[in-house]
């Protein structure tokens, strides 16, 4: 069986401009966006942090948390966002490995519950998320569901 690292990316922030540039190529968001992001994280000046899977030194999972995920209810934060697994990766557990260690971190933090947007019906469950409610995602004609982790 495969080991794959999961880390922090305070635990190597020499990678981050890796993973914005990752996260940039899954997402379509400026990769500047996710610089600020991380770089506010990496000076200590938010405790959200960004969750990032290896394979070697190869990106294959990763998902963020910030303050809010583009929608208009701005009660309901902190948010995960980003999350994704190359698609050869996927099936294996990696996702639901970041999200359990993004929870822990951020209750280890004091920082509970947690929000999270998506499209996706029974994923989270599997991982003790609960649909909260729906909400309208910025630009978005579509309502998303709102899933909470206490």
């Amino acid at each position: 069986m495969k080991k794959y690292r999961y880390i922090t990316l305070m635990e190597k922030p020499m990678i981050k401009n890796l993973a914005a540039e990752w996260f940039h190529s899954k997402w379509g968001v400026p990769k500047e966006a996710y610089m600020e992001c991380m770089n506010a994280y990496l000076n200590k000046e938010t405790e959200y942090g960004w969750y990032l899977c290896l394979d070697g030194e190869k990106i294959v999972a990763g998902l963020g948390v910030i303050e809010n995920d583009f929608h208009n209810r701005k009660d309901l934060a902190p948010n995960v966002c980003a999350v994704n697994t190359e698609e050869e990766y996927r099936c294996k557990g990696i996702a639901g490995n970041l999200l359990n260690m993004a929870v822990a971190d951020m209750k280890n933090k004091g920082i509970t519950p947690i929000y999270l947007l998506t499209d996706h019906t029974t994923f989270y469950e599997r991982y003790g998320w609960e649909f909260l409610c729906m909400v309208q995602g910025d630009g978005e004609s579509e309502m998303s569901r709102m899933y909470i982790h206490r």
